[in-house]
């Protein structure tokens, strides 16, 4: 008896090491996307720097009235661009979420499961 006890708190230290394990994981994942996503955001906010920059330098050649319109024109672009940008990083924000959550029932059902077969296999025993 006293060896399927403890054989049973092994087993049970063992899932709870592998969902910790596996939290970690997300977690690490999750930090790791948004380090990239920072970077991805970063490097576009440069190039739309060196673009405005690019169309100063033009514009300084061309008429008053052009260089307004084209400013407006470019800021709209910039506008857009980033906005595009942000509803792309949100959707997959959003994506990564629903994926952990979804992980996280898989890991809990499959915990109930296995807490459910020990409990037969002890009950088989006491008979």
């Amino acid at each position: 008896m006293t060896t399927l006890m403890k054989m049973m708190m092994m087993m049970m230290m063992m899932m709870m090491m592998m969902v910790m394990m596996v939290m970690m994981m997300m977690m690490m994942m999750m930090m790791m996307m948004m380090m990239m996503m920072m970077m991805v955001m970063m490097v576009m906010v440069m190039v739309m720097m060196m673009m405005m920059m690019m169309m100063m330098m033009m514009m300084m050649r061309m008429r008053m009235m052009m260089r307004m319109m084209m400013m407006m024109m470019m800021m709209m672009m910039m506008m857009r661009m980033m906005m595009m940008m942000m509803m792309m990083m949100m959707a997959m924000m959003a994506m990564m979420a629903m994926m952990m959550m979804m992980m996280m029932m898989m890991m809990m059902m499959m915990m109930m499961m296995m807490m459910m077969m020990m409990m037969m296999m002890l009950m088989l025993m006491m008979i």
